[in-house]
């Protein structure tokens, strides 16, 4: 589905070279939920950014499927991003002017694929989310899971291959965090979504099959969930970021 092979990304400030990638690989499996955990600085953000290629890597490559993300042109990249890759922000970003439900058609909108099947998928989408009541109401009349609900279900309007997620919790109370978790899980169980998500929440990542753990631009450790208990995951995972400061 999606592996990663030696990434290395730098940034020029003046005459000052920082690395902020410096030899990062692993694989994601389809239907995986994995999650990248990490400090700030780590370079949690600079890779998802790499990833969807918003900006270029210096090294390494990029493989989403069969296809390598760096060769493709600035259109093909586009149409990539658009049908193959679902993104879910911190920041929700939807269309304040747009209801739940053309927020949910938007990436259909702006591929032109909008089609009697397409607002179908997206009255399903709205029933297994549970944000079918609200499908006609807009941001501003909605709650901040409500939103991110919404979100989710807009980066799963044209089947993607995968869901990037940028701290999808990370605005979010307990309630609200749980019901996007959910989201997530049901994408999951009902359509085979691949997940990949930076966090710094210890409690969305203990839902994943695994939590990759970056510091100073590498992986540091990989966390597997395996046959442990969801809390049992969760208390290994703040085992490492301890063990991590202590070092």
């Amino acid at each position: 589905m999606l592996k990663v092979n030696d990434l290395h990304k730098s940034y020029q400030v003046g005459k000052t070279t920082y690395e902020v990638l410096k030899g990062v690989s692993f694989e994601i499996a389809k239907g995986e939920f994995v999650a990248v955990m990490g400090p700030s600085g780590s370079g949690k953000t600079t890779l998802l950014n790499c990833i969807s290629c918003y900006i270029p890597a210096d090294k390494g490559s990029i493989m989403l499927g069969k296809t390598e993300l760096a060769r493709l042109s600035e259109e093909q990249l586009a149409t990539v991003r658009n049908r193959e890759l679902g993104f879910v922000f911190q920041d929700f970003l939807l269309l304040d002017g747009l209801s739940v439900r053309d927020n949910i058609l938007l990436p259909a909108i702006i591929g032109g694929t909008v089609d009697p099947d397409t607002e179908r998928r997206a009255e399903e989408l709205c029933h297994i989310f549970g944000i079918s009541a609200i499908e006609e109401k807009y941001p501003a009349e909605i709650s901040g899971g409500e939103k991110q609900r919404t979100a989710v279900a807009r980066a799963l309007i044209n089947r993607p291959m995968m869901i990037l997620a940028d701290e999808p919790t990370g605005n979010l109370d307990s309630k609200s965090s749980r019901a996007v978790i959910d989201s997530f899980l049901q994408a999951r169980r009902a359509m085979g979504a691949t997940i990949f998500m930076v966090t710094h929440d210890s409690f969305a990542a203990s839902f994943c099959d695994r939590a990759i753990i970056l510091r100073d631009g590498q992986v540091w450790r990989t966390v597997e969930r395996g046959d442990m208990e969801r809390l049992s995951f969760q208390d290994k995972l703040l085992d490492s970021v301890r063990e991590m400061g202590r070092e």
